[in-house]
């Protein structure tokens, strides 16, 4: 017979779960163990912890495209597993990013590492924005030399993303993808031009 202390105690249990998992679909960004915390109602990291790691296990055994993964800065974040994200692009409805902060990014990803200077005479001064937004991600990080901020991409960013390996095999991978866009909307272009020409 179940005691009415373990009872209260499973219920709790169940509703700060059930809490943590309601904070870790409906944010969409990760979140840090802070937020989990208050988001279960425990008040105690241990015990946040204890159920992370449970919802965690029962993620990876109930799903086979999503998953609940800690991030190199310790963050938590429920997610599609990488390797599915070009499978459902079309279906998604909410992109992580705006294109335009998107863009900033795959341009740092690509140049790093690149100077703010450089960005705004790239990106325009828009790019201020999309620095303090992926910052606040924690996809991209700075060192100050003199009175440039230097901007390279972190870990979080490449786990994120799916993305192994160091800078330059990244800059070999997108360099690739971007020759491989380019000819695609070169062969897209030429028989436009073939057909406006007769």
């Amino acid at each position: 017979m179940v005691k009415y202390n373990q009872l209260t105690k499973i219920d709790k249990d169940s509703e700060a779960t059930a809490r943590i998992e309601a904070a870790l679909y409906s944010a969409g960004r990760p979140l840090k163990i802070e937020e989990l915390i208050r988001a279960s109602g425990t008040e105690s990291r241990t015990k946040t912890y204890e159920l992370l790691g449970e919802i965690m296990k029962k993620t990876k055994s109930a799903f086979k495209a999503i998953e609940v993964i800690t991030l190199p800065d310790g963050s938590f974040v429920f997610q599609l597993k990488p390797e599915y994200s070009s499978t459902i692009k079309r279906y998604a409805s909410k992109p992580i990013l705006p294109n335009a902060t998107l863009k900033t990014l795959s341009y740092i990803a690509y140049m790093q590492p690149i100077s703010s200077k450089q960005l705004v005479e790239t990106r325009g001064s828009g790019v201020y924005e999309h620095l303090k937004e992926l910052r606040q991600l924690d996809f991209i990080s700075h060192q100050n030399v003199g009175r440039l901020k230097i901007f390279n991409t972190t870990e979080k960013f490449q786990k994120y993303f799916g993305i192994q390996g160091d800078v330059e095999n990244l800059k070999q991978r997108l360099f690739s993808k971007i020759r491989k866009t380019a000819r695609m909307s070169e062969s897209n272009v030429a028989p436009q031009i073939a057909t406006k020409l007769n």
